[in-house]
């Protein structure tokens, strides 16, 4: 028996699995992780808890396992949250700047003129959510660090490339990461001196980008390999590697991913464009929106308004009544996220009249829910061309059968849920597994012959016309001033 060792290194833990041949997970360990908030808009992680607990967790889920069968051990990581360290002691220099972290916001602000020209290079328009305004502000911030950046002293990386360092000693990064930090030009494949210069950031810093499939090292005598970000994981994982296939995936936000195939297109439109994976010889890029509340509507709804005991009732009450009665929520709590990107946009509950009840809010939480991925689909559609008449879905959301029903409805296509949890690292593992030839493709590894819950629209066009023409006023009243 041969295994693959993945490792998820999230925003909140680590967690690790070990995969057997038939690709399904025989044990799995986790640990969570500190966070950190120093001020406001800034998150902070310890690097080396994350990799102590990254080695503890590998060697539970190995123990007793020979060195031999252990074919190979799989990366995927909570994107864009970047580490500096030491490239001598291979100690953090300073605490990790987490993806949550907006102290890049005013550099953005400073360059928004060269928006276009980032955009055109990396696929995503100027954010502080990016590494290369985060460390371009802790390198303004800390002439010492510059300095020791500049000498060559310092390494930088995103989550994998700080874990290859540890664990394989190696200064390297693969393509997915990459095109996250907006520091790499998506279409050479490269970083890029044009951006490096613009934010301020020594070329020195930087690692060597590799294909996901790439050598990343060694560690305990397992190549380390099937190396990329956690959303490009699932995307892999849910057998999205044709142009057109889409995945959703939800959770406390919401992601929605279609495969754009070899070809990088620059959106316009509130969308991003990053690679999805470089394997096997390809590169395939992906188009996303990313929505910043979700999941975590419910929880608002049964903590903050304290109106129902648990997400479960939420969904048992909704199913009461028909419709929401005209009742609208906008889940704006922290402003909106994709294609909008309006930070300033507030929540708000619309619509209500006497005869409203609390499971008419009920239905308008798990409407608004369905219309927000709708929202990036039309987007996605609008911007590349492409149908999407099928979204591969994983998450927690999937156990909803009434928003399944709504999503695919209100999308207008067809939803597929996952027959399996931690696609991430799924994702991950089964590239690692092909890139060693203990699987021939993905297509032929039996945890994925299973097929789980199909929803296919029902709702009349007529109908969710009209739904979305009221959904697009609800969301201008979020956005007033």
């Amino acid at each position: 028996m041969k295994y693959i060792v993945a490792v998820d290194q999230s925003t909140s833990a680590s967690k690790a699995f070990l995969v057997d041949e038939q690709g399904g997970i025989v044990r799995r360990a986790s640990r969570p992780h500190r966070q950190y908030y120093p001020a406001p808009g800034r998150v902070e992680q310890d690097a080396e808890e994350i990799f102590r607990n990254v080695e503890a967790i590998i060697g539970e889920v190995t123990e007793g396992i020979p060195a031999n069968q252990l074919a190979a051990l799989a990366l995927t990581n909570q994107r864009e949250t970047t580490v500096l360290w030491d490239r001598w002691t291979g100690k953090p220099a300073c605490p990790a700047v987490v993806w949550q972290d907006t102290r890049g916001e005013a550099l953005c602000g400073e360059l928004r003129r060269h928006d276009a020209r980032v955009r055109e290079l990396t696929g995503s328009a100027l954010s502080p959510y990016l590494p290369a305004s985060k460390i371009g502000v802790l390198l303004r911030e800390n002439p010492a660090l510059r300095r020791r950046a500049e000498a060559g002293d310092l390494c930088m990386g995103t989550m994998e490339s700080w874990l290859a360092f540890k664990l394989g000693g190696r200064h390297v990064t693969d393509a997915s990461n990459a095109s996250r930090t907006q520091l790499m030009d998506i279409h050479r494949l490269e970083w890029s001196k044009e951006l490096t210069s613009l934010f301020g950031i020594p070329e020195a810093l930087l690692a060597e980008i590799l294909p996901c499939d790439g050598d990343f090292g060694t560690y305990r005598g397992m190549p380390i390999m099937g190396v990329l970000g956690d959303s490009f994981g699932t995307l892999f994982g849910q057998g999205c590697h044709a142009p057109g296939t889409a995945k959703i995936s939800y959770g406390t936000g919401t992601s929605v991913m279609v495969n754009l195939g070899e070809r990088a297109l620059i959106p316009e439109n509130g969308l991003t464009t990053a690679v999805a994976w470089r394997f096997d010889g390809r590169t395939a890029y992906e188009l996303e929106g990313n929505i910043t509340c979700s999941g975590d509507t419910l929880i608002w709804l049964c903590e903050g308004l304290e109106l129902f005991r648990d997400p479960q009732e939420i969904e048992a009450l909704a199913r009461t009544v028909p419709d929401a009665l005209g009742v609208q929520l906008v889940p704006a709590m922290a402003g909106l996220g994709a294609p909008f990107f309006d930070t300033g946009a507030t929540a708000l509950i619309r619509g209500m009249t006497r005869g409203a009840t609390r499971a008419h809010v009920a239905r308008a939480a798990l409407e608004a829910m369905a219309q927000r991925p709708a929202d990036v689909l039309e987007a996605i559609r609008a911007g590349s061309g492409l149908e999407v008449p099928l979204l591969m879905a994983d998450g927690g959301g999937c156990k909803n059968t009434l928003l399944m029903q709504l999503q695919a409805d209100l999308a207008d296509c067809e939803l597929r849920c996952a027959t399996f949890s931690e696609l991430s690292a799924l994702g991950a593992a089964w590239m690692a597994g092909i890139a060693v030839g203990l699987f021939n493709s993905l297509e032929d590894i039996p945890a994925r012959q299973g097929e789980g819950p199909r929803y296919a629209p029902r709702m009349a066009a007529e109908q969710r016309q009209a739904m979305r023409r009221a959904w697009r006023l609800a969301i201008q009243c979020a956005r007033m001033r």
